[in-house]
């Protein structure tokens, strides 16, 4: 999930690169790199509602490479349209990694895309548990040759005047595409 501090001789990292970007600027990269490189993207979203889908069709040109979304908000859409075993979703939970690793590896297949992100969470203002509390997301991507889950736990927000759960989904939205920019950067 972090990563510990590199020597100050290491280049920066892609990840590094990205930590001050705005969304818009994360889109606008994303959107630029996926059709330098030739690659379609999709997404499968479940807290976010659509929030990656969207900023990314917010940016000119998106077409050219963003081929779509699964917005899989309840698990019967998990597991009708993104194959996600009924076992799946009772053993490990919605919100997990294994789930969310499926969701964008489903998400990939059925969009018939180079690459898939997917996110699953728990945005409150319930739902939460000790084991996994309000706040706790999955993000996962996955390309050709692998899948990559990281697990956040979003406790904000920071303001007083931010709603908890809309901060969640923000940070969340955030995050994936954070994840997004990197491996484009890398690939």
């Amino acid at each position: 999930m972090n990563s510990s501090p590199r020597p100050a001789s290491d280049p920066p990292s892609a990840t590094d690169m990205v930590t001050d970007m705005t969304r818009e600027d994360m889109t606008r990269e994303i959107i630029r790199l996926g059709r330098e490189q030739g690659l379609t993207l999709a997404t499968a979203e479940s807290c976010t509602g659509g929030l990656i889908a969207n900023a990314l069709t917010d940016q000119p040109g998106a077409s050219a490479c963003f081929h779509g979304a699964i917005i899989a908000y309840d698990n019967r859409i998990k597991e009708t349209l993104l194959g996600i075993p009924s076992a799946m979703l009772e053993q490990d939970g919605a919100v997990s990694a294994p789930v969310a690793a499926l969701m964008a590896q489903n998400a990939r297949s059925h969009l018939a895309v180079d690459i898939a992100l997917s996110v699953s969470g728990i945005a409150g203002p319930s739902g939460g548990t000790i084991q996994k509390p309000v706040g706790t997301v999955f993000i996962a991507l996955a390309d050709q040759n692998d899948v990559k889950v990281d697990k956040f736990i979003f406790d904000g927000p920071p303001k007083e005047t931010e709603n908890r759960r809309q901060y969640i989904r923000r940070e969340s939205c955030s995050k994936a595409l954070k994840m997004m920019v990197s491996h484009l950067k890398d690939s």
